[in-house]
């Protein structure tokens, strides 16, 4: 348990990530991490921390459990499910009831949030320089010209666009040395920066030869997947997809900026359809993309922030469509595409299918023949394979 005002490190604390595994070898914090916590014990921020603290991009909720245990009123602003469940977790673990902690979405609005100028922001640095930008140009209206800025992340994250990002969108930005691989960057808040528009979120048309989602507008959050173009994956993944008319309710797992699930409910104009991803970005984009070509009222469907297929009831699911991911931040794992399929299985009913696209190496048809008893290609590429399995 930290002192109040001194910031505990990671490793005195009991992190975990979520969905929590005792098999699973991954920390729930890095280098990244634990030097911003090392710099804000030195002194010089730490009275900066008995005031309003926002965290952006807390990938398992080590900065925000740190500081939380100190007594700051903080802050979380996160593109994760996963991640905020393990937040709150993770604060539950190590003794903190929570009342000073707002866990917020990279898709809310944040003035309601920040009445007051922020005096400390802290920026884990994400993998999307575009989801980077976006916060910042969000958050900047709340940044005042006394707001402590220090981002993290580890030198193969930082970039010079990253800097310069920081510096064309808040103020004057350096670097500190590197120290375990990790870094810190510095940045002064200079109010009199021009203040062009946000220009996201991004739309573009799908080309016409994907099928029945040809020609349809797509919008793009920022750091949804393949925001600017559809993914080769995705596009051999709409010309394969089951005609299902019979379906009662389809679900679009891990949706991204949902054309698949749009697809589906063209296809299947009865069903319900349930958009289903840990990103808040991508929900806004799929939510966004449905509502392009079905204005809100006009058709059935459901934008759900969760882990996988939890929350589904046995027996009550026809068609499930897939396109897992296979990366945990810089970690490569099959842990998140096991959880979809063995979640699939369950939700299904009796002669439910669940259809997969993924790269040919990834070998999930031997996962899939394992847990259904059976598996067919349906369509492939060089690259890619779609799958489908039934339910008997």
């Amino acid at each position: 348990m930290a002192v109040s005002g001194v910031p505990a490190l990671p490793s005195e604390l009991e992190l975990t990530r979520f969905p929590h595994d005792a098999r699973e070898q991954l920390r729930a914090w890095d280098a990244a991490d634990e030097y911003l916590l090392r710099h804000l014990d030195d002194g010089s921020d730490r009275a900066g921390l008995l005031g309003r603290v926002v965290v952006f991009g807390d990938r398992w909720g080590a900065i925000t459990t740190s500081l939380a245990l100190t007594g700051a009123h903080v802050t979380q602003i996160s593109d994760s499910f996963l991640g905020q469940q393990a937040t709150a977790a993770n604060l539950s673990r190590n003794g903190h009831s929570q009342p000073e902690v707002v866990l917020a979405s990279t898709a809310e609005e944040f003035a309601e949030e920040f009445p007051a100028p922020i005096d400390v922001l802290l920026l884990r640095v994400p993998k999307s320089l575009a989801l980077l930008e976006d916060q910042l140009w969000r958050l900047r209206p709340f940044v005042g010209p006394q707001t402590r800025i220090v981002g993290t992340g580890m030198v193969t994250e930082i970039h010079t666009s990253t800097l310069q990002a920081f510096e064309r969108i808040l103020g004057p930005t350096r670097t500190s040395l590197a120290v375990r691989k990790a870094r810190l960057i510095f940045c002064e808040p200079d109010p009199a920066l021009p203040r062009p528009e946000n220009p996201w979120p991004l739309t573009y048309q799908l080309p016409d030869d994907i099928g029945v989602a040809g020609g349809r507008p797509v919008v793009n959050f920022a750091g949804t997947f393949s925001a600017d173009h559809l993914d080769i994956g995705t596009r051999l993944f709409l010309q394969h997809l089951p005609n299902r008319s019979d379906a009662a309710h389809i679900v679009d797992l891990g949706c991204g900026n949902g054309v698949v699930g749009l697809a589906a409910a063209l296809t299947s104009p009865k069903a319900h359809v349930t958009f289903v991803d840990e990103s808040y970005q991508a929900l806004a984009s799929a939510r966004a993309t449905f509502e392009a070509t079905f204005p809100p009222g006009t058709r059935d469907a459901e934008f759900r922030a969760a882990d996988g297929m939890d929350g589904f009831p046995p027996d009550s699911v026809d068609l499930v469509l897939n396109n897992p991911p296979f990366h945990s931040h810089q970690a490569t794992t099959d842990a998140t595409a096991w959880r979809m399929f063995t979640g699939s299985r369950t939700a299904l009913r009796r002669g439910g299918e669940l259809w997969v696209v993924g790269n040919r190496h990834l070998g999930y048809h031997l996962k899939l023949k394992r847990l259904f008893g059976n598996c067919e290609v349906v369509g492939s590429n060089p690259k890619f394979v779609v799958l489908r399995a039934v339910r008997r």
